[in-house]
């Protein structure tokens, strides 16, 4: 069973990760700092639901994910394909036409992309 300190560490050594996940289906830099900040409360909360080590990361995308949908939810606030694309252009000027182009992707593709071709998981554990 993963510890305490395991799960601090791996919440560290993800730290990018996570801001990736968040921000591919949030944008706002505020709200992914809030689904990432109670994915790790959650995630020390419920340390005890992980039921193998080695999924451990999978465990954590999943709180991620489910988070940044819950603040969608209660938002609702939608963010036109322009204004993606300036905070696109700012960020990463050189994957500005990329980053258009995986942002018009509907929310569930666009996640898979992310998860699969930025942060490289695999498909079995998308």
């Amino acid at each position: 069973m993963m510890t305490k300190e395991e799960l601090g560490s791996l919440i560290i050594a993800s730290e990018d990760q996570l801001y990736r996940v968040a921000k591919s289906i949030l944008y706002d830099d505020s709200d992914c700092a809030d689904a990432i900040q109670e994915t790790i409360v959650k995630a020390f909360a419920k340390l005890h639901t992980l039921r193998q080590d080695a999924y451990a990361k999978t465990w954590l995308i999943r709180i991620l994910t489910n988070e940044c949908y819950q603040i969608l939810r209660k938002s609702r606030n939608l963010v036109s394909i322009d204004a993606i694309g300036e905070t696109g252009a700012e960020e990463q000027p050189d994957y500005t036409e990329l980053y258009k182009a995986v942002s018009m992707l509907p929310e569930d593709m666009r996640v898979a992309v992310v998860l699969y071709y930025v942060e490289g998981f695999q498909v079995e554990e998308i």
